[in-house]
């Protein structure tokens, strides 16, 4: 981790909460029903997708504390590897499809300086 983000940060939890109970609370109802254990998707599925969404919004608290969750729950260090490849493939997928976008908005923006 970065000078800026560090493990022991994690200690602010219970501060942001007292700052926004009301949020705060709403958020951890939301975040524990994710984190089930009696859902459809087992725990080492959840894990891996939480590994994913970590890795690609680049949180390093989220990667901390999904590692760890992931390890218990037995994931693989191949599936770990497996699973950071297709993050990264389906984020660089996402650049490219918003090149779709920037290529559209670049002709929306000749055209209309052709028509002026």
């Amino acid at each position: 981790m970065t000078d800026y983000q560090k493990p022991d940060d994690l200690k602010y939890v219970e501060k942001l909460v007292a700052l926004a109970p009301v949020e705060a609370k709403a958020f951890l109802v939301f975040n524990h029903a994710c984190e089930r254990e009696d859902g459809s998707i087992p725990r080492k599925y959840r894990e891996l997708i939480s590994l994913a969404v970590a890795l690609t919004t680049q949180c390093a608290y989220c990667l901390d504390v999904h590692t760890r969750a992931a390890a218990k729950a037995r994931v693989t260090q191949e599936e770990l590897a497996e699973m950071a490849m297709i993050a990264g493939a389906v984020r660089a997928g996402g650049s490219l499809a918003h090149a779709f976008l920037a290529l559209r908005l670049f002709d929306q923006q000749t055209d209309a300086k052709k028509e002026s």
